[in-house]
């Protein structure tokens, strides 16, 4: 059974150019959760079962699982096939993070952590996300930027690691804008925080069109319906993307990468008096979702592949190769199922130099305290303030696709 536990290890801190040295000086550091006892499955755990090509059992994917931090169980990353039967869950979680740098200090990624304690916050719903939509991304010794409007005055090497919630195959993100969001970063210049929230990306009940960011397309009633008006963009695409992209292209030359996805994300850790602890603006970028947003179909979701059988267009550009009788949306052989992924990872802020480390924030990074309170959750920030001199840039993942035998929408 492959149930991962804690991982205890020191923070090491990468000093200037990639020069390796442990920092033992601040005891709160090196453990980002204590070890707890077991206490039960959160309820994220669970939620998969095979279907289609799956051949995977459920045993065999809940084994991939991690106690956290509340003494539950989650659902962790884990490879597309198998190791050890060889059998397939037909989806994936994006890049392996037991390689990343930070990976001793904050362990396996409890899948749901802040999807479980949101009710208890006292926000008054919850927020449900599928299992598959969990995605890793990370890089080792990012060279970032520090500098004033845009003027570089100082490049700082960057270890992060991060996961959102970014299921691409499903009408949820056309109207729910509260997404999962796990963010680690430690940088050579001090920058450093732990955050897990659930953060609102754009306006619950919209979506903007990915081909004119003008364009605002209104869709209907999020869930839960009292989400939080958020910062940055869901940026997905429409039928009128489609139109002018695919089926009607000026040059007549279908162009499907026109239909990325960008989840511009716009997240913070604020203590109780709305101070500003931490704050980072990644962009998460998806080349081939599987859906887009058409209001004359059922449940308002067109299917890319479907587009790939239309005379204009068969043959041509992602749809290159096919096999000439139409294949199903969640058939293997489909391009469109959300495996070229890229991060942008933008700018990282800390205004924490009086501390603690320790913050307790409400699952939307909100309220944070020095101690605990129902619903919190533990983040973790540098005592560290690189105020007028924001750390911005890199991007992790720009030429990976994490296809794999078996993988297939919805993933």
């Amino acid at each position: 059974m492959r149930r991962w536990p804690r991982a205890l290890g020191g923070w090491c801190l990468l000093l200037a150019w990639a020069t390796a040295s442990c920092d033992t000086s601040d005891v709160t550091a090196p453990r980002r959760f204590e070890p707890v006892a077991e206490v039960g499955s959160a309820m994220a755990l669970g939620l998969w079962t095979p279907s289609g090509t799956d051949t995977c059992t459920p045993a065999i994917h809940d084994s991939y699982s991690v106690v956290g931090p509340d003494g539950l169980r989650y659902p962790t990353w884990h490879p597309p096939v198998d190791p050890a039967t060889g059998c397939t869950f037909g989806h994936e979680h994006g890049r392996d993070p037991s390689s990343s740098a930070l990976y001793a200090e904050v362990g396996p990624i409890p899948f749901g952590y802040a999807n479980q304690h949101l009710q208890e916050s006292g926000f008054g719903a919850m927020r449900h996300e599928d299992h598959v939509g969990h995605k890793v991304e990370w890089e080792n010794g990012m060279t970032m930027r520090a500098g004033n409007s845009g003027t570089a005055t100082l490049l700082i090497k960057c270890d992060v690691l991060t996961k959102l919630h970014q299921g691409t195959h499903s009408p949820d993100a056309f109207t729910n804008n509260l997404h999962e969001v796990v963010y680690h970063v430690r940088c050579t210049d001090g920058t450093a925080f732990s955050a897990t929230l659930l953060t609102p990306i754009g306006t619950p009940g919209e979506l903007v069109a990915s081909c004119d960011r003008d364009r605002h397309v209104t869709v209907g009633i999020a869930t839960p319906p009292n989400s939080p008006e958020g910062g940055g963009k869901r940026a997905l695409p429409d039928i009128g993307c489609v139109q002018a992209n695919v089926l009607n292209p000026p040059d007549g030359r279908p162009r499907f990468d026109a239909l990325r996805e960008s989840w511009e994300v716009s997240a913070s850790l604020r203590a109780a008096n709305g101070r500003t602890l931490a704050s980072f603006n990644p962009y998460y970028q998806v080349i081939d979702p599987s859906r887009y947003y058409d209001p004359a179909l059922d449940r308002a979701m067109g299917r890319p592949i479907e587009l790939c059988y239309q005379p204009a267009v068969q043959g041509r550009d992602r749809c290159e190769g096919l096999p000439p009788t139409a294949i199903a949306w969640d058939d293997p052989r489909s391009p469109f199922k959300g495996v070229r992924r890229f991060v942008d990872v933008n700018g990282n802020n800390v205004r924490n130099a009086d501390g603690p480390n320790v913050w307790y924030t409400d699952p939307l990074g909100r309220r944070g305290s020095p101690e605990p309170f129902p619903g919190a959750l533990r983040q973790w920030i540098a005592r560290h303030d690189n105020s007028g001199l924001e750390l911005h840039g890199g991007v992790m993942g720009r030429d990976r696709d994490y296809n794999a035998p078996g993988v297939r929408a919805p993933n």
